[in-house]
């Protein structure tokens, strides 16, 4: 990857909390929290109450989507290589208090290291190919769609009474 192409990348997953990932199976990317750690991605995946990334730990590489920090679309696209990082090892050590500490809402935060250890995957994203698209290849932040989905809203909002007028200047 060129060093301009890895510079982009590594500020672009700095920013951004969150990343698509184009798993294989999926009908389109999904989207993941994750701690950038000495040039990778780190992404907690299964086990209960973590996010959901079906094929993940068995990928060899995926294709990694991140997103503009102030409009919340594609910013680049890339290949990575797809390594789960083994429980007790040194890189497990030096990465596992970070996404303990940027993990939130966890039903518990008490042994939850030890649950992801025994429950769960860590997988280590490192980028190995040149860009693949950027926002102007792709056509911009719309192209990325949200996951259909059968919800629906409430109906009308509700009306609000009582509440002050606004003054309008004249």
């Amino acid at each position: 990857m060129g060093e301009l192409n890895r510079a982009l990348v590594e500020e672009a997953a700095k920013k951004s909390g969150l990343l698509w990932l184009d798993l294989p199976g999926l009908p389109q990317p999904r989207a993941a929290w994750h701690v950038w750690h000495d040039g990778s991605a780190y992404v907690l995946t299964g086990g209960e109450g973590e996010q959901p990334l079906p094929g993940l730990p068995e990928s060899a590489q995926v294709t990694v989507i991140l997103r503009s920090k102030d409009k919340g679309g594609r910013l680049i696209s890339f290949t990575a290589d797809a390594e789960p990082v083994e429980p007790g090892s040194e890189l497990w050590d030096a990465v596992t208090p970070l996404l303990a500490k940027d993990r939130l809402n966890a039903a518990s935060h008490e042994g939850q290291v030890e649950r992801w250890a025994t429950d769960s995957w860590i997988v280590r994203l490192t980028p190995v190919s040149e860009v693949t698209e950027t926002a102007e290849a792709s056509g911009g932040y719309a192209t990325v769609r949200p996951v259909p989905t059968p919800a629906t809203t409430a109906g009308a909002p509700p009306r609000m009474y009582g509440g002050k007028r606004r003054r309008v200047d004249r």
